[in-house]
Protein backbone atom coordinates (compact mmCIF):
# COMPACT_ATOMS: atom_id res chain seq x y z
CA UNK A 1 0.00 0.00 0.00
CA UNK A 2 1.15 3.42 -0.69
CA UNK A 3 2.17 5.58 2.23
CA UNK A 4 -1.04 8.18 3.33
CA UNK A 5 -2.62 9.11 6.41
CA UNK A 6 -6.68 9.48 6.60
CA UNK A 7 -8.22 11.29 9.66
CA UNK A 8 -11.67 11.92 10.25
CA UNK A 9 -14.23 12.41 12.80
CA UNK A 10 -16.80 10.19 14.31
CA UNK A 11 -18.56 13.04 16.51
CA UNK A 12 -22.18 10.97 17.61
CA UNK A 13 -18.95 8.56 19.59
CA UNK A 14 -17.19 10.85 20.54
CA UNK A 15 -13.95 10.66 19.14
CA UNK A 16 -11.29 11.41 16.65
CA UNK A 17 -9.31 9.22 14.84
CA UNK A 18 -6.65 9.21 12.17
CA UNK A 19 -4.84 6.39 10.72
CA UNK A 20 -0.82 5.81 8.55
CA UNK A 21 0.78 3.73 6.35
CA UNK A 22 4.12 4.53 6.71
CA UNK A 23 5.95 1.45 5.05
CA UNK A 24 7.97 3.44 2.77
CA UNK A 25 8.46 6.64 5.23
CA UNK A 26 10.38 4.10 7.34
CA UNK A 27 12.38 1.79 4.77
CA UNK A 28 13.59 5.29 3.65
CA UNK A 29 14.66 6.25 6.93
CA UNK A 30 16.43 2.37 7.50
CA UNK A 31 18.29 2.95 4.53
CA UNK A 32 19.52 6.87 4.81
CA UNK A 33 21.14 5.56 8.52
CA UNK A 34 21.84 1.96 8.15
CA UNK A 35 19.51 1.08 10.99
CA UNK A 36 19.36 -2.48 12.96
CA UNK A 37 16.16 -4.14 13.26
CA UNK A 38 15.45 -2.80 17.00
CA UNK A 39 16.81 0.72 16.13
CA UNK A 40 14.14 0.48 12.66
CA UNK A 41 11.35 -0.47 14.98
CA UNK A 42 11.66 1.90 17.38
CA UNK A 43 12.54 5.11 15.03
CA UNK A 44 10.02 3.49 12.66
CA UNK A 45 7.55 3.92 15.59
CA UNK A 46 8.49 7.36 16.68
CA UNK A 47 8.39 8.95 13.03
CA UNK A 48 5.23 7.48 12.47
CA UNK A 49 3.93 9.09 15.83
CA UNK A 50 5.63 12.25 14.58
CA UNK A 51 3.67 11.58 11.60
CA UNK A 52 0.33 11.10 13.01
CA UNK A 53 0.32 13.87 15.37
CA UNK A 54 1.82 16.43 12.21
CA UNK A 55 -1.24 15.59 10.46
CA UNK A 56 -3.54 17.92 12.84
CA UNK A 57 -1.51 20.75 13.09
CA UNK A 58 -3.22 23.49 11.69
CA UNK A 59 -1.24 26.85 12.85
CA UNK A 60 1.97 24.78 14.10
CA UNK A 61 5.21 24.65 12.20
CA UNK A 62 6.11 21.21 13.25
CA UNK A 63 6.17 18.90 15.90
CA UNK A 64 9.06 17.10 17.04
CA UNK A 65 9.39 14.03 19.91
CA UNK A 66 12.59 13.23 21.28
CA UNK A 67 12.79 10.31 23.59
CA UNK A 68 16.15 9.84 25.37
CA UNK A 69 17.17 6.41 27.77
CA UNK A 70 19.43 4.67 29.12
CA UNK A 71 19.43 2.03 26.73
CA UNK A 72 21.53 1.81 23.88
CA UNK A 73 20.19 3.72 21.11
CA UNK A 74 20.38 6.54 23.65
CA UNK A 75 18.40 9.06 22.01
CA UNK A 76 15.63 8.78 19.27
CA UNK A 77 14.20 12.05 17.79
CA UNK A 78 11.92 12.42 14.71
CA UNK A 79 9.97 15.16 13.27
CA UNK A 80 6.80 16.27 11.04
CA UNK A 81 5.30 18.57 9.17
CA UNK A 82 2.77 20.02 6.97
CA UNK A 83 4.53 20.85 3.53
CA UNK A 84 1.79 21.92 1.64
CA UNK A 85 0.02 20.48 -1.07
CA UNK A 86 -1.83 17.85 1.22
CA UNK A 87 1.62 15.93 2.05
CA UNK A 88 3.31 15.52 5.60
CA UNK A 89 6.84 15.33 5.67
CA UNK A 90 8.72 13.42 8.23
CA UNK A 91 12.35 12.72 9.20
CA UNK A 92 13.93 10.88 12.14
CA UNK A 93 17.26 9.68 13.58
CA UNK A 94 18.80 7.45 16.18
CA UNK A 95 21.71 8.69 17.78
CA UNK A 96 23.74 4.72 17.78
CA UNK A 97 21.94 3.94 14.72
CA UNK A 98 23.33 0.01 14.88
CA UNK A 99 22.52 -0.63 18.45
CA UNK A 100 20.46 -3.83 18.45
CA UNK A 101 19.11 -6.43 21.18
CA UNK A 102 17.54 -10.07 20.65
CA UNK A 103 13.80 -10.22 19.78
CA UNK A 104 11.83 -9.84 23.95
CA UNK A 105 10.32 -12.70 25.69
CA UNK A 106 7.07 -12.13 23.22
CA UNK A 107 8.79 -12.63 20.04
CA UNK A 108 9.27 -8.88 18.88
CA UNK A 109 11.41 -6.09 18.42
CA UNK A 110 12.34 -5.31 22.06
CA UNK A 111 12.30 -1.56 21.66
CA UNK A 112 11.55 -0.97 25.49
CA UNK A 113 15.41 -2.75 26.03
CA UNK A 114 16.66 -0.33 23.25
CA UNK A 115 15.29 2.87 25.16
CA UNK A 116 15.48 2.15 28.47
CA UNK A 117 14.31 4.48 31.19
CA UNK A 118 13.96 8.31 30.30
CA UNK A 119 12.39 10.49 28.61
CA UNK A 120 9.55 11.52 25.97
CA UNK A 121 10.21 15.57 25.03
CA UNK A 122 7.51 16.77 22.38
CA UNK A 123 7.95 20.27 21.10
CA UNK A 124 5.19 22.00 18.74
CA UNK A 125 7.04 24.98 17.11
CA UNK A 126 4.88 27.50 15.63
CA UNK A 127 4.86 30.42 12.56
CA UNK A 128 4.74 33.14 15.38
CA UNK A 129 5.30 33.22 19.35
CA UNK A 130 7.49 30.69 21.32
CA UNK A 131 7.51 27.11 20.81
CA UNK A 132 5.44 25.21 23.48
CA UNK A 133 7.00 21.92 24.84
CA UNK A 134 6.28 19.64 27.66
CA UNK A 135 8.65 16.76 29.14
CA UNK A 136 6.71 13.16 30.62
CA UNK A 137 8.62 10.35 31.69
CA UNK A 138 8.24 7.23 29.56
CA UNK A 139 5.67 5.38 30.54
CA UNK A 140 6.97 1.80 28.77
CA UNK A 141 9.39 2.58 26.30
CA UNK A 142 7.24 1.32 23.30
CA UNK A 143 6.58 4.54 22.07
CA UNK A 144 2.71 4.14 21.03
CA UNK A 145 1.85 3.88 25.50
CA UNK A 146 4.77 6.89 25.61
CA UNK A 147 2.35 9.22 23.43
CA UNK A 148 -0.67 8.45 25.11
CA UNK A 149 1.10 8.45 28.21
CA UNK A 150 1.92 12.33 26.87
CA UNK A 151 -1.18 13.59 25.58
CA UNK A 152 -3.31 12.42 28.56
CA UNK A 153 -0.59 14.34 31.30
CA UNK A 154 0.53 17.10 28.92
CA UNK A 155 -2.53 18.09 27.02
CA UNK A 156 -5.65 16.06 29.13
CA UNK A 157 -6.50 14.45 25.98
CA UNK A 158 -7.72 10.31 26.59
CA UNK A 159 -6.01 8.93 23.59
CA UNK A 160 -5.14 5.67 22.18
CA UNK A 161 -2.27 5.01 19.87
CA UNK A 162 -1.21 1.88 18.25
CA UNK A 163 2.00 1.71 16.43
CA UNK A 164 3.86 -0.58 14.50
CA UNK A 165 6.82 -2.22 12.40
CA UNK A 166 7.22 -5.59 10.69
CA UNK A 167 10.27 -6.71 9.29
CA UNK A 168 12.22 -9.87 8.11
CA UNK A 169 15.73 -10.04 7.21
CA UNK A 170 15.04 -8.28 3.98
CA UNK A 171 14.17 -5.51 5.28
CA UNK A 172 10.64 -3.26 6.80
CA UNK A 173 7.51 -5.36 5.59
CA UNK A 174 4.93 -2.99 6.84
CA UNK A 175 4.70 -0.09 8.96
CA UNK A 176 1.90 2.15 10.25
CA UNK A 177 -0.19 3.03 13.12
CA UNK A 178 -3.59 4.70 14.47
CA UNK A 179 -3.87 7.60 16.88
CA UNK A 180 -7.77 8.00 18.26
CA UNK A 181 -8.40 10.55 20.25
CA UNK A 182 -11.66 11.62 22.85
CA UNK A 183 -13.42 14.89 21.78
CA UNK A 184 -14.25 17.97 23.95
CA UNK A 185 -17.48 17.03 26.04
CA UNK A 186 -16.78 13.90 25.08
CA UNK A 187 -18.32 11.51 28.12
CA UNK A 188 -16.94 8.47 30.49
CA UNK A 189 -18.71 6.21 27.97
CA UNK A 190 -16.75 7.52 24.86
CA UNK A 191 -13.51 7.18 26.94
CA UNK A 192 -14.14 3.14 27.72
CA UNK A 193 -15.70 2.54 24.11
CA UNK A 194 -12.12 3.92 22.69
CA UNK A 195 -10.35 1.86 24.72
CA UNK A 196 -12.50 -1.32 24.03
CA UNK A 197 -11.89 -0.51 20.49
CA UNK A 198 -8.47 -0.56 21.00
CA UNK A 199 -8.40 -3.98 22.49
CA UNK A 200 -10.32 -4.94 19.69
CA UNK A 201 -8.09 -3.83 16.89
CA UNK A 202 -5.64 -6.85 15.49
CA UNK A 203 -2.06 -5.22 14.92
CA UNK A 204 -1.70 -2.29 12.65
CA UNK A 205 0.96 -4.40 10.61
CA UNK A 206 -0.84 -7.31 10.49
CA UNK A 207 -3.67 -5.77 8.92
CA UNK A 208 -1.56 -3.46 6.79
CA UNK A 209 0.70 -7.05 5.66
CA UNK A 210 -2.36 -8.45 4.56
CA UNK A 211 -3.81 -5.61 2.30
CA UNK A 212 -5.35 -2.99 4.40
CA UNK A 213 -4.71 1.13 3.07
CA UNK A 214 -4.97 3.94 5.00
CA UNK A 215 -8.62 4.03 4.99
CA UNK A 216 -9.34 0.61 5.92
CA UNK A 217 -7.00 0.70 9.19
CA UNK A 218 -9.06 3.85 10.02
CA UNK A 219 -12.19 1.42 9.28
CA UNK A 220 -10.98 -0.83 11.16
CA UNK A 221 -10.83 1.15 14.14
CA UNK A 222 -13.94 2.85 13.64
CA UNK A 223 -16.15 0.11 13.32
CA UNK A 224 -19.61 1.25 13.12
CA UNK A 225 -19.08 4.64 13.81
CA UNK A 226 -20.74 7.21 11.29
CA UNK A 227 -16.94 8.84 9.96
CA UNK A 228 -17.41 12.72 8.83
CA UNK A 229 -14.76 15.03 7.59
CA UNK A 230 -12.92 12.53 6.18
CA UNK A 231 -9.42 14.25 5.13
CA UNK A 232 -5.90 12.51 3.44
CA UNK A 233 -2.79 13.21 3.07
CA UNK A 234 0.20 11.77 1.14
CA UNK A 235 3.01 11.43 3.97
CA UNK A 236 6.99 11.00 3.29
CA UNK A 237 10.41 11.45 4.01
CA UNK A 238 11.64 15.44 4.13
CA UNK A 239 14.36 17.41 5.48
CA UNK A 240 14.16 21.01 6.41
CA UNK A 241 18.11 21.00 6.37
CA UNK A 242 19.83 23.57 3.58
CA UNK A 243 23.06 24.89 3.18
CA UNK A 244 21.74 28.57 4.16
CA UNK A 245 20.98 26.90 7.71
CA UNK A 246 24.26 25.15 7.87
CA UNK A 247 26.31 28.52 7.27
CA UNK A 248 24.14 30.23 10.09
CA UNK A 249 25.06 27.46 12.01
CA UNK A 250 28.66 27.96 11.55
CA UNK A 251 28.75 31.89 12.33
CA UNK A 252 27.40 30.96 15.61
CA UNK A 253 30.66 29.93 16.37
CA UNK A 254 31.98 32.79 15.79
CA UNK A 255 35.07 34.77 13.71
CA UNK A 256 37.69 33.26 15.72
CA UNK A 257 36.62 29.72 15.82
CA UNK A 258 35.96 29.93 12.16
CA UNK A 259 39.24 31.19 11.37
CA UNK A 260 40.96 28.27 13.11
CA UNK A 261 39.00 25.63 11.48
CA UNK A 262 40.19 27.34 8.08
CA UNK A 263 43.96 27.47 9.37
CA UNK A 264 43.61 23.70 10.53
CA UNK A 265 41.68 21.93 7.78
CA UNK A 266 41.88 22.54 3.96
CA UNK A 267 37.71 21.42 4.21
CA UNK A 268 35.26 21.30 6.78
CA UNK A 269 32.01 18.93 6.63
CA UNK A 270 29.08 19.06 8.24
CA UNK A 271 26.55 16.08 8.14
CA UNK A 272 22.42 16.47 8.80
CA UNK A 273 21.48 14.02 12.20
CA UNK A 274 18.55 13.54 10.06
CA UNK A 275 18.78 12.86 5.94
CA UNK A 276 22.74 12.74 6.29
CA UNK A 277 23.07 15.11 4.04
CA UNK A 278 26.83 16.54 3.86
CA UNK A 279 27.49 20.03 3.38
CA UNK A 280 31.34 21.08 2.79
CA UNK A 281 32.98 24.13 2.85
CA UNK A 282 36.34 25.10 2.19
CA UNK A 283 39.41 26.40 3.96
CA UNK A 284 38.40 29.84 2.01
CA UNK A 285 34.69 30.05 2.69
CA UNK A 286 35.40 29.84 6.24
CA UNK A 287 37.94 32.53 6.34
CA UNK A 288 35.35 34.85 3.98
CA UNK A 289 32.70 33.93 6.91
CA UNK A 290 34.95 35.15 9.10
CA UNK A 291 35.72 38.31 7.66
CA UNK A 292 32.02 38.89 7.23
CA UNK A 293 31.28 38.22 11.06
CA UNK A 294 33.95 40.84 11.76
CA UNK A 295 32.53 43.75 9.59
CA UNK A 296 28.65 42.89 10.62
Amino acid sequence: MSDAIVSASATEDGFAVTAAITTDLVRETQRRHGLSPTATATAGRLITGAALMGASLKDTLRISLLVTGDGPLQRVAAEAWLTGGGRVGARAYAKVPHADLPLNAAGKFDVAGAVGAGTLHVTKAYEEGQPYSGVVPLHSGEIAEDLAAYLLKSEQIPSVVALGVLADPNGVVAAGGVLAQVLPDADERAIAALERRALELPPVTTLIAGGADARALLEAFAGNAALRAVRTLDVGFACRCTREKVETALAGLGADELRKMARDNPETEATCEFCKSVYRFSSAELAEFATLLKRA
